[in-house]
């Protein structure tokens, strides 16, 4: 009897060749249909804002790991995130989606790149088995685990009688009792809390919100415990612990019975408890001058315990191990030759080797995982699949080549294709012309952003979307060309001797008044020279790659402080309270709070969300609408766009230069297409760093430094991104812009190229000069990049 399958079963079988989207509504789509091939490289392409995450992510990925959710138990699926299912009619041909997108790794202060891997776990069983002297299992390696001992007696029933009993217990640990594990301790500058020359009365609180008029100021005034005329530095010991350390006090102040707390406590309590992110920016910059870190003395940084780094092996200890760079900590694990932990050294050479292989060798394991660059999260997380024996796997990457140098972007394109060819489906949103051109089939949606988007523009080739007329196909083969005229520069921010992370001494003056870029392969020490150098002057403004945080309940108009204006506006024009303008507050819709919709939880199924039904999704009271400003209500005025209201509140009888201000700035970063009461969950990764940037326009620092401005932006938007930084030199300011765009590159006055490569083979000045010399010599490979791109 044949086991041969007949030929119309097995060709049924075959016959799933395509993943089937049949009317996706998610966020800004538009009823989309679209057939997305297996097996296959996919790119999906488009303005920024214009669809591509909500089809991918949003829609694809999310259904398909819902469904594979839904395979647990439903005691199990009650401890899982509870996923709702995409607003689409048909979902076919799905396959088990691995999501590689460029969320940080968590900035756990605890988090580093060896925890946030296995490398962390497998170097402490290692230690723990060959280390000497023996000192324990491998959390006495951890720098996670506190020792602590005790005794004591325990009760229990044994025999239905009560016993007692005394018991010992010892737990080795390897953190380092001073800082916690955490390898920096922290202290309070005390010259930014006051100015000791001056009288509280005179004003010598310089912490926001804490002025002599102030209601807080107020407290330290009428609190008794000081002579208010006198300067700070005439201050007794008992008065100075009192400003600085008292707990918490009841105390009467003009006739109110209030809370008195010393600065150190109520600051720690205020503001310190609160994400950096969420805070204001004025509180945000008071912190990180009040707030001093510095390299604990007791570890020196590596976080263990005196005991944990007494254990050797071969002369070094785990700290010394964590530290060095992933390359040479790979060539010092296939030294170790031991039988007995065989099986733990080949995993371990494996996951170090795949750093290597996808660039980033120059890491090591003690680096925060905080501090990693959105692309550096991307590729750490790419490891884990690269030796994967898994096939027919659907990988999603988010703009995987965030980061990256043009040298690193060709090895990115070859472990995409060593993906697909093990015969897994791979689906790329992208906007780099250099990573489209390897697709198999290119999705192209548009034609704008937001609710001007949504739509398919083109599905096919890449040589088809270069020969369409979309936004995409019209500038796919756009290369920007060397400015024929660079500005000179004024004058230049001297450094000296920096050494931060991998920087060798680097002497660099950095022109002012100017475009200046800073460039260089991923590892080669631009954010070190940044962050370790140029942040510390007063006068610059620095917009990181950090993402920004935010609720629901956050949109662009909260989060830029531009609801502020408009509320006081309402308020003033219409006699009442500007509370009543926040949903989060007095006139909030007391049915949902504010929140314009209803969330049913249903335990192990997805909760369900629906319109509210007494404010309608307006999220205000229906008498708090009948207020206008300029014949607007409040949620009318939420529901415009950036470049509407920029529009709304620039003349007439809503004129409103406040927020016409902080609005114009929006439209100039390119996001005049995101509706101002949008929550900020619904915005891309690019799109929450323009907004970032749009308020970091409105600082009072002459000179502004960018981390790659060209994240998330559309080929389209380059050349707008590229006008901005032109206007904000001709403005008066000095911009400097790390950045591996060829077009940004082309269009600076003066190029930094850091070099030769990455981690202790970087770290030096390469090239210092005109980008037309850089072209010319060719002599770095940036150098011989950019002639590439420009055509030289």
């Amino acid at each position: 009897m044949s086991t041969t399958a007949p030929i119309s079963e097995a060709t049924a079988a075959d016959s799933h060749d395509v993943i089937r989207v049949v009317g996706a509504r998610e966020n800004n789509l538009k009823e989309i249909s679209v057939e997305i091939p297996k097996r296959r490289l996919t790119v999906f392409t488009g303005v920024s804002g214009s669809g591509k995450s909500s089809l991918v992510f949003s829609t694809i990925a999310a259904e398909s790991q819902r469904m594979i959710n839904e395979t647990y138990s439903a005691f199990v699926q009650g401890f899982m995130p509870n996923l709702a299912r995409p607003d689409v009619d048909v979902l076919d041909g799905l396959t088990t989606a691995i999501i590689v997108d460029q969320e940080r790794i968590g900035s756990d202060p605890r988090s580093t790149v060896g925890t946030a891997t296995d490398t962390g776990t497998m170097l402490r069983i290692l230690f723990s088995r060959l280390g000497k002297p023996h000192i324990g299992s491998p959390q006495a390696f951890s720098f996670n685990v506190a020792s602590i001992s005790g005794a004591g007696a325990v009760a229990f029933e044994r025999g239905g009688k009560t016993v007692k009993e005394r018991r010992d217990f010892n737990i080795v640990g390897g953190m380092c009792p001073r800082c916690e594990g955490r390898g920096q301790v922290s202290d309070f500058d005390l010259t930014a809390l006051f100015d000791e020359t001056k009288s509280l009365n005179d004003g010598a609180l310089l912490v926001p919100g804490y002025t002599a008029d102030s209601w807080y100021g107020r407290i330290y005034r009428g609190s008794g415990y000081f002579n208010n005329d006198k300067p700070i530095k005439d201050f007794t010991t008992k008065q100075m612990d009192d400003l600085l350390h008292k707990p918490a006090t009841r105390i009467k102040v003009e006739g109110i019975n209030v809370t008195y707390e010393g600065l150190i406590p109520k600051i720690q309590n205020s503001m310190l408890s609160k994400d950096r992110e969420a805070m204001q920016p004025h509180i945000r910059r008071f912190v990180d001058k009040a707030i001093t870190f510095d390299t604990c003395p007791e570890c020196d940084g590596t976080r263990l315990s005196e005991k944990a780094r007494s254990s050797k092996i071969d002369g070094l200890s785990i700290a010394d191990v964590n530290a060095m760079q992933i390359s040479d900590l790979a060539e010092w694990i296939r030294g170790i030759d031991d039988p007995s932990v065989a099986p733990l050294v080949t995993a371990l050479s494996e996951t170090l080797d795949a750093f290597v292989t996808i660039g980033l060798g120059y890491l090591s394991l003690n680096r925060p995982a905080g501090t990693l660059s959105g692309g550096e999260a991307q590729r750490t997380k790419m490891i884990r699949h690269l030796g994967s024996s898994l096939t027919d796997v659907t990988y999603v990457f988010d703009e995987p080549s965030i980061g990256l140098h043009p040298h690193d972007v060709e090895r990115m394109n070859t472990l995409l294709l060593q993906l697909r060819d093990k015969g897994n489906t791979v689906l790329v949103v992208e906007h780099k012309p250099e990573l489209i051109g390897i697709a198999d089939h290119a999705i192209d949606l548009g034609p704008l952003a937001g609710t001007e988007g949504g739509q398919i523009m083109f599905e096919g080739t890449v040589d088809g979307l270069k020969a369409s007329d979309t936004v995409t196909g019209r500038h796919l083969d756009d290369r920007a060309q060397l400015k024929s005229e660079v500005r000179t520069s004024t004058d230049a921010l001297k450094i000296r001797g920096a050494s931060t992370n991998n920087l060798q001494n680097v002497d660099v003056d950095i022109p002012l008044g100017v475009l200046c870029v800073l460039t260089g392969v991923a590892g080669s020490g631009k954010s070190s020279l940044v962050t370790g150098s140029l942040a510390k002057h007063d006068d610059v403004v620095l917009v990181d790659q950090q993402p920004i945080k935010g609720s629901r309940r956050s949109n662009p108009a909260t989060y830029s402080g531009l609801l502020e204006p408009i509320r006081k506006a309402f308020a003033k024009a219409n006699g009442v309270k500007p509370g009543l303008f926040s949903a989060n507050s007095d006139g909030a819709c007391p049915m949902c709070n504010g929140a314009g919709v209803i969330f049913t939880d249903l335990g192990v199924m997805a909760s369900v969300e629906s319109p509210c039904e007494l404010c309608e999704g307006k999220r205000f009271q229906p008498e708090v609408l009948e207020f206008t400003f300029g014949g607007k209500n409040i949620s009318e005025v939420l529901e415009m766009s950036v470049a509407q209201a920029a529009e709304f509140f620039a003349d007439g009888e809503a004129k409103l230069p406040a927020a016409h201000k902080i609005l114009t700035r929006m439209v100039d970063v390119g996001l005049g297409y995101l509706t101002i009461g949008q929550p900020l969950t619904t915005l891309s990764g690019g799109e929450r760093q323009r907004l970032k940037l749009a308020i970091q326009l409105g600082e009072s620092g002459g000179i502004l430094v960018l981390d790659e401005p060209t994240t998330g932006l559309h080929l389209a938007d380059v050349e707008n991104m590229l006008a901005l930084l032109d206007r904000l030199v001709d403005s008066g300011k000095s911009v400097i812009v790390i950045e591996h765009h060829q077009a940004v590159m082309a269009h600076a006055d003066w190029i930094i190229d850091l070099g030769p490569g990455a981690g202790h083979d970087g770290g030096r000045v390469v090239f210092e000069g005109t980008p037309a010399d850089l072209v010319a010599q060719k002599s770095t490979l940036t150098g011989q990049h950019l002639a590439e791109y420009v055509g030289a």
